[in-house]
């Protein structure tokens, strides 16, 4: 059994910052890329910004310059670093992660609950 756990959501004024973390837990085997995806009402999951093991990092456009993904292997964490928020940035934020355990050694897709950002005045 894996988890994701996301923390840091929020409530921010367009041109803040939020700093979002994202725990993976359970019987992990590897771990190859990590990342966020994120959900505006009425809209698809996107890609917001993704990291592989070796630290090449792939943002969505609308984010680069704004928003730095980083990663913590040793404690299967990754963060999600926004800056200059935007009201469009407004969405739910889901932590992703391509990963593989002891009782599934072959990689899949698992992803956090999701945590709210809004940006507003």
């Amino acid at each position: 059994q894996v988890q994701l756990v996301e923390s840091g959501g929020g409530l921010v004024q367009p041109g803040g910052s939020l700093r979002l973390s994202c725990v993976a837990s359970g019987s992990i085997f590897s771990i190859t890329t990590m990342g966020w995806y994120r959900q505006a009402p009425g809209k698809q999951r996107e890609l917001v910004a993704i990291m592989a093991n070796g630290g090449s990092t792939n943002y969505a456009d609308s984010v680069k310059g704004r928003f730095t993904i980083s990663r913590d292997n040793a404690k299967n964490t990754v963060y999600l670093q926004m800056s200059s928020l935007k009201p469009e940035d407004t969405a739910v934020y889901f932590c992703h992660a391509d990963l593989s355990t002891f009782t599934v050694p072959r990689s899949y897709d698992a992803w956090g609950q999701g945590t709210q950002v809004t940006v507003s005045s």
